[in-house]
């Protein structure tokens, strides 16, 4: 687990990522030391089994956190993403189903959409699940160790949990003042999860970070709207594009989740958002590589922002030969400690 100065350090070097200032990318890779040794840590298969304790799974984690090393400019951290994309909608009422191994969110009944009023329950028993793992975890930890937030998932993404997909699309264009006054529901909903965790968390938490793994000693967050990608441009500046600037102004560190082919439409109005920081590009299962889309890194380039490369190794390169280093985030799962410390010192040189 990491001391005080190692955490100054990791807050150093992302604050200057974030900043702008790094010289260089940030590079993140975690081995297991025994790759065979069997952990039964949480997941999205195993998250509706109250029957364990939130200190024997912070117990599991600490063990699971013992066998790891911390490469490059990772840092020991416990992604609560195993309660699935959008579990602000569970904190309103959707039913968890993982019966697959996966957490999808089921609405719980079907309504005309006038009619459906989206409310934060505080004695939901997903949300005070997470606020119990989080109190083991300090008590635990006290500053050690990085609890993420969970994935709150985005407020078009929550609402289709309600609506369903296809009505959804439906009612952008039958009835879109009802679709706009839900995504303000959600929104003020999903800000009020994120500093209900946030009172929790801070101040013995040593920063923030999400899903997808990246540091900040600031709130941060990523933003998506994964359900964007069944919308036209008009669509996205009418319904989504109003509401992330919202969290952008509201969160100081944000990212966005820029998820396959049918985002890159709108990609001018997110790289139009000026207090974003970053953005992610993920090119989708069966998609070619990341070093197959330099095109698209050279647009997140122009506009100034930073990116997150994912894949591998020769990724990053490709794409920090065609746009430069600076800027750039690789976060990766290490089977080859050569090979990893041969590309981290290559960059940081």
């Amino acid at each position: 687990m990491f001391n005080k100065d190692q955490w100054a350090q990791i807050s150093e070097i992302y604050s200057k990522w974030w900043d702008k200032t790094l010289d260089r990318p940030i590079i993140k890779g975690v081995r297991k030391i025994n790759p065979n040794l069997s952990i039964p840590v949480p997941s999205q298969a195993n998250c509706h089994d109250f029957s364990v304790s939130p200190e024997e799974i912070i117990n599991r984690i600490d063990a699971d956190l013992k066998n790891k090393e911390f490469l490059g400019d990772a840092f020991p951290m416990v992604n609560f993403d195993w309660f699935g994309p959008g579990i602000v909608a569970a904190f309103c009422g959707a039913d968890v189903n993982n019966s697959s191994g996966l957490v999808w969110f089921e609405r719980p009944n079907d309504c005309e959409i006038s009619q459906l009023h989206l409310e934060f329950d505080p004695q939901n028993k997903w949300f005070n699940r997470i606020k119990d793992i989080y109190g083991a975890g300090l008590k635990k930890w006290n500053g050690q160790v990085l609890m993420s937030m969970p994935d709150l998932g985005g407020v078009l993404d929550i609402l289709a949990t309600f609506r369903g997909t296809e009505n959804l699309l439906m009612e952008l264009y039958d009835k879109p003042k009802d679709v706009k006054r839900l995504i303000n529901e959600i929104h003020e909903i999903w800000i009020h999860v994120y500093n209900e965790y946030n009172d929790i968390l801070q101040p013995v938490n040593p920063g923030y970070s999400d899903w997808n793994g990246i540091y900040s000693k600031d709130p941060s967050c990523v933003l998506q709207s994964d359900f964007s990608f069944m919308i036209s441009p008009q669509m996205f500046k009418e319904f989504v594009i109003d509401e992330l600037r919202l969290e952008t102004e509201k969160i100081q560190n944000t990212i966005y989740h820029m998820d396959g082919i049918g985002e890159i439409p709108h990609l001018d109005q997110i790289l139009s958002l000026e207090e974003l920081d970053a953005v992610q590009w993920q090119q989708g299962e069966g998609s070619p590589p990341a070093r197959e889309w330099i095109d698209i890194f050279k647009k997140i380039r122009s506009s100034g922002k930073n990116m997150q490369v994912i894949g591998y190794y020769e990724d990053l390169f490709a794409v920090a030969e065609a746009v430069g280093a600076k800027g750039l985030y690789f976060n990766t799962e290490v089977t080859d400690k050569g090979a990893f410390m041969n590309t981290y010192n290559y960059f940081t040189r």
